[in-house]
């Protein structure tokens, strides 16, 4: 049997230390901020990303190099047969095409996973592919099983604040203004390959209950006989995350609840105090 790796990136929210708990191997994400290139827990803290974010300076996503793709794959290959990788959703970010095209050169020995998944629903996809070749499936078969499921989860979104999203160009100044006067929290989506908008409420009470009312409607149509875990990230301090997933467990008590911050990279774009909840279908 081939020795295999499980490989992704740091948009997953799975950290170093937890990526050797697991046996998987992270790519940490760059980024550009006042244009000096940082890397994700490598040189770059959560508290310090939310610091300098807070002090406006200029922060910028970017993919990680070809070079350091390919090393971190080839230093992995001296060990294993092959190896899977679960980059970001393709339609977030331009490293999974990238990745693609590397991965022609590896004589089959790469396998690039594009299942548009991001933060916890890539965990998931993670633990997924880890189960999945624990019980023998090749690579290419972990990447064909991740692949047809990739539209099996959704993410609910809420932002604390329409500053980000009015820099981002998300949403027009007056808008922004507007919103802000009338207190207005949009609930925002990630189903499939980028953020979209799914309802506009008023105050965070109203957001909360509109995001486990799209998570209960998800699970009796979309996912009704279907195995699936409930997970919530957010940009929030941790007290409120905790206060967050107390009310996803009262309203949710049957489902497990695979909890993280979100990515660094989502959370240029709608900023600290957010908070989300998911719904995944899992191997």
């Amino acid at each position: 049997m081939k020795k295999i790796a499980i490989v992704t990136d740091s948009n997953s929210g799975i950290t170093q230390a937890m990526g050797k708990e697991l046996g998987v191997f992270v790519l940490p994400m760059p980024f550009y901020i006042d244009e000096e290139l940082y890397f994700e827990e490598i040189t770059l803290t959560q508290e310090g990303f939310y610091k300098r974010l807070g002090e406006d300076s200029d922060i910028s996503t970017s993919q990680p190099s070809p070079g350091d793709v390919m090393g971190l794959w080839d230093e992995i290959l001296k060990d294993y047969d092959e190896l899977v990788y679960i980059p970001m959703s393709s339609g977030l970010s331009s490293s999974c095409g990238t990745a693609q095209a590397l991965a022609m050169d590896y004589d089959g020995k790469v396998e690039v996973v594009d299942n548009q998944r991001v933060s916890v629903t890539q965990h998931q996809a993670v633990l997924d592919a880890i189960h999945l070749r624990d019980n023998g499936r090749s690579a290419k078969k972990i990447k064909d099983v991740l692949e047809k499921d990739k539209l099996e989860a959704s993410i609910y979104i809420t932002v604390d604040t329409l500053k980000y999203l009015k820099k981002g160009g998300r949403i027009t100044p007056a808008a922004a203004a507007l919103g802000t006067a009338l207190n207005l929290k949009p609930v925002l989506q990630i189903q499939g390959e980028k953020l979209d908008s799914f309802a506009k409420v008023r105050g965070w009470k109203a957001a909360k209950k509109t995001m486990l009312k799209a998570i209960d409607k998800d699970l009796k149509d979309r996912f009704s006989g279907k195995k699936v875990h409930l997970g919530m990230a957010y940009t929030c301090s941790q007290e409120e995350a905790q206060e967050w997933k107390a009310e996803i467990m009262a309203k949710f008590p049957d489902y497990e609840i695979l909890e993280g911050p979100l990515s660094l990279s989502v959370a240029c774009h709608i900023g600290p105090g957010a908070m989300a909840i998911t719904v995944m279908k899992y191997e």
